[in-house]
């Protein structure tokens, strides 16, 4: 308790020291309350589950498909799945935006993160398998709202967290995609912002009437290929600037830890990196738990570790390739007005690849922003389900319309404004989620 009191306590003082707006401090309050319980959560379900999140052989063995169910997607499918909205523009534009506001020791402080919250991925995924249900077509589906109903027996808040991801996904994230492939594209070719985004609505529109199994087939077929081809030009990048990697590395560990300006340093750079982080791969908000909900796998166990793999491939691999593409390049010189964080993207991608830069980083924006569209769309859809029941055919549609409109707004409105709303329901989801795995924590199991 008392360390609970101390955490909330240094994060509240770092957020009202300086004299922003009441908005700004409002908000910034909520994220260090969201900080404070998703890493002392994450230290107690680590200690409860004895560092689940590094026992290497059943990671390794989690990718073992034993199941003999033929309802339900394959849990390599449902880790395509969850990985589509974990890789998303925040693996990209996020972590540049990390570097750019807090410096580069944030990304220790993702890195720290990524480790400590990981266990929070298989906590959700095994308790949205084991309070699932079937639908009317006999699929299952689950998540956080299911646990929360099932589990806690609290409607109200299950309908709560549901309201917030139709929100947070359809309203926010999908917002975002749109506007980061928009800006990146508009740095290639010369074109009207509505023409770019009437052809995105038009893509959308085509996949999502596709249903679960449509998204999920697209999904499996993208994600290896772009993490894949992400990562081979990584390598390159590191072969080519090799001389380079240990002072970076130095110098992320030397920034992480900078006490010069305590409060405008130290601790701003730490919880950026954390914020970062946590938005980054999404452990702890229960979206992962929406998809991996789906599998035809009984083992929840399994499972769990299986969306742990999915967490490290996001913030240890696609994360930590972002930051190497920017630490590279002498990006400090440049400056920028409304930053999304593809800016300093494409500045990097420019620089180490010439005029094929930004072609290369448009496809890896094309797809890592779409991707994660269709998974976002899945979790809104999800979540209207549960909402409504049975007899929701034009409820679904309506969704579906109002996720083609959002998606041409978010081409055209500031990006400023898209990561506050986003940062903001981030924060409600966490808050709730981790209630619920608190709560039903003596129901989990290795």
């Amino acid at each position: 308790m008392f360390i609970a009191v101390f955490v909330l306590f240094f994060n509240f003082f770092l957020y009202t020291y300086s004299g922003d707006t009441m908005f700004t401090v409002c908000y910034k309050i909520l994220w260090a309350i969201t900080t404070s319980i998703i890493l002392l959560s994450s230290v107690y379900f680590t200690r409860l589950l004895k560092c689940g999140q590094l026992n290497v052989k059943k990671l390794f063995s989690s990718f073992r498909n034993s199941s003999k169910n033929s309802v339900g997607l394959t849990p390599k499918d449902t880790l395509m799945l969850s990985l589509a909205g974990r890789i998303g523009v925040g693996s990209i534009a996020g972590i540049a935006l990390a570097i750019y506001i807090g410096g580069i020791g944030s990304i220790f402080w993702v890195w720290i993160t990524t480790f400590l919250i990981a266990i929070l991925s298989y906590v959700e995924t095994y308790l949205g398998i084991l309070y699932r249900e079937k639908d009317e077509d006999g699929n299952y589906i689950g998540g956080p709202s299911y646990y929360i109903k099932n589990g806690l027996h609290n409607k109200k808040l299950a309908c709560w967290y549901a309201v917030l991801i139709i929100v947070c996904y359809i309203g926010g994230f999908l917002g975002i995609q749109s506007n980061t492939i928009t800006r990146c594209l508009l740095e290639i070719v010369s074109l009207s912002k509505y023409f770019v985004s009437i052809a995105l609505v038009i893509i959308t529109f085509i996949c999502i009437f596709g249903g679960v199994n449509g998204i999920s087939k697209i999904t499996s077929k993208l994600v290896p290929f772009m993490t894949l081809f992400y990562l081979i030009l990584f390598a390159y990048v590191i072969c080519v600037n090799y001389t380079q990697i240990s002072d970076i590395f130095c110098n992320i560990i030397k920034s992480a830890f900078q006490f010069d300006s305590f409060f405008g340093g130290f601790l701003s750079t730490c919880i950026i990196g954390l914020q970062r982080g946590i938005f980054s791969n999404e452990a702890g908000l229960g979206t992962g738990s929406i998809a991996s909900s789906t599998t035809s796998a009984e083992n929840a166990s399994r499972q769990g570790y299986l969306q742990i793999v999915g967490v490290y491939i996001t913030s240890l691999l696609i994360c930590t390739a972002t930051a190497f593409f920017i630490l590279t390049t002498d990006y400090f010189t440049v400056s920028f007005v409304d930053i999304n964080g593809i800016e300093l993207m494409q500045y990097a991608f420019s620089y180490h690849f010439g005029n094929l830069g930004n072609i290369f980083l448009f496809a890896f924006i094309l797809l890592f922003a779409f991707s994660t569209i269709l998974t976002g769309y899945y979790y809104g859809e999800c979540s209207l389900r549960f909402l409504i029941g049975k007899g929701h055919s034009k409820a679904i549609s309506l969704l579906k319309c109002i996720t083609l409109i959002v998606l041409f707004l978010g081409c055209i409105i500031s990006a400023e404004l898209l990561w506050k709303i986003i940062d903001l329901l981030v924060a409600l989801l966490a808050i709730i989620n981790i209630y619920a795995l608190f709560s039903l924590r003596e129901d989990i199991s290795l």
